[in-house]
């Protein structure tokens, strides 16, 4: 089975699109055409307009290129993304160069590449573009053509007004950078440890109907195996009772057996014999959880304690993942002791799992269960490569939930020290048998009640 990380989880699909880039910049030529033609002609302000349409040509002839050379759906890389959106940086400046600088009030479409860089692309590709509107915005400060105002009436703002235009356009660039990185960050982060969730959920599917899909073949291949057995009889009995001929014919009929008895195996799978296989008591659930991490220097305490009988649950993959994430979690943890507490009584199901080791700090407490959060301290015990970014954690509390239960994590009270979390269950949904067998009882004594009463016997409590 391939690791989750070697998995694209979606990434590819979040990658900038060239119809989106595409369709952006042409807003942008129309928007760009429309201001400059707005300021020439219906301002009467004079400005260089061949000059400006050329450069607003430029975005146009790339647009018409991009168009011919890729597909509308073609994704974008991150390099390709960033040559293109400098690009556009670049372009902006030299229309603002040609009408103004800083002084004019479109400088504020620079941050339209930050905030589009920052939801589509890496840390470092927005960070470098946020470097080149720094370096346009502090060169247009000084250098550009007068703002197209008024003719004899020349349109100069003071110094210390632009440098305020640099510093709000460098700080809005930084703010919707990072602000709008997070965001996507998070909701990318999340999108995958979901994506990763449901491959594990499909791969568990797949292993819980194996069940079905064997007894399925074994009901298919019983009839050709019936037939076989017969004509294997038949040719026994034609056959001298001795010679070669006669053990092929007495080997093929044992092969025959030996496959029927293999079928009726399969068979079984979905029949109440298998059903019986297919529960377990709380003990063995916790037992089949913990044998696999016995061998790693840690001592794994198990008590139990609970009124009435023993619960007991369907074979779930999911509760056995969850509960096996999380005692892993704690041997991870502990320095020499593990202890797994379950305990029942008729509306719960509890599984109490403490370690005693240093706790979880408390900034990922309060994010536990969320994906990629760093649990893995300098003192954990390392028996893998994976990176400790919390997805087991959250794939675990996801499947425990989905099972019906409850999961409450939490530091012990000082001045013990270690993790304590506890995962419960309402009583019918783990043990459904519980609920039925009450079921059962009160029906019976309801029952006994009723025939007393029509044979007019007093019904006597036990």
């Amino acid at each position: 089975m391939r690791d989750l990380a070697d998995l694209d989880l979606g990434g590819r699909a979040r990658r900038l699109r060239v119809d989106t880039i595409v369709r952006l910049r042409w807003l942008a030529v129309a928007g760009q055409s429309a201001a400059v033609l707005t300021t020439y002609f219906a301002l009467g302000f004079p400005l260089p307009l061949s000059l400006c349409f050329l450069v607003i040509a430029a975005s146009a002839w790339l647009n018409i290129g991009l168009r011919i050379r890729f597909p509308a759906s073609h994704r974008l890389d991150d390099r390709s993304a960033l040559l293109f959106l400098s690009y556009d940086i670049l372009q902006l400046s030299g229309l603002l160069y040609l009408t103004g600088g800083l002084q004019n009030p479109f400088a504020m479409l620079f941050l339209a590449p930050i905030m589009i860089a920052a939801v589509s692309l890496t840390g470092r590709a927005t960070l470098v573009l946020g470097a080149l509107v720094m370096c346009m915005a502090s060169l247009l400060a000084f250098f550009h053509y007068p703002l197209p105002w008024v003719a004899g009436e020349p349109m100069s703002l003071p110094m210390l007004y632009v440098s305020g235009i640099w510093l709000a356009i460098v700080l809005g660039a930084a703010f919707i950078g990072i602000y709008a990185a997070r965001v996507a960050n998070e909701a990318r982060r999340l999108s995958e440890a979901l994506a990763a969730t449901e491959l594990v959920l499909a791969r568990e599917q797949h292993l819980t109907q194996l069940d079905g899909l064997a007894a399925a073949a074994a009901h298919e291949l019983g009839t050709p195996l019936a037939t076989i057995t017969l004509v294997v009889r038949d040719l026994a009995k034609l056959l001298p009772t001795e010679g070669l001929m006669r053990e092929d014919i007495d080997l093929l009929g044992q092969e025959v057996q030996r496959c029927r008895t293999i079928l009726a195996k399969l068979a079984s799978l979905g029949s109440e014999s298998a059903d019986m296989l297919d529960r377990m008591t709380i003990s063995h659930l916790v037992e089949e959880v913990v044998e696999p991490q016995r061998d790693f220097g840690v001592e794994l305490r198990i008590e139990k304690s609970g009124a009435g009988e023993e619960p007991v649950c369907r074979r779930n993959p999911g509760i056995l993942y969850g509960l096996g994430n999380l005692v892993e979690n704690a041997i991870d943890f502990a320095k020499e002791r593990v202890r797994i507490d379950m305990n029942w009584d008729s509306a719960l199901v509890r599984i109490t799992i403490e370690d005693d080791g240093p706790g979880f700090r408390p900034e990922v407490l309060a994010r536990l269960g969320d994906p990629y959060i760093s649990t893995k301290g300098p003192d954990r015990r390392a028996k893998s490569d994976e990176g400790g970014l919390g997805l087991g954690l959250f794939i675990a509390k996801t499947l425990l939930e989905r099972s019906g239960a409850s999961v409450a994590v939490a530091n012990a009270t000082p001045p013990s020290t270690g993790a304590r979390i506890v995962v419960s269950w309402p009583r019918a949904t783990f043990d459904p048998g519980s609920v039925d067998a009450s079921i059962a009882e009160n029906q019976g004594e309801a029952a006994t009640a009723i025939q007393a009463y029509i044979h007019g016997k007093p019904r006597t409590n036990s």
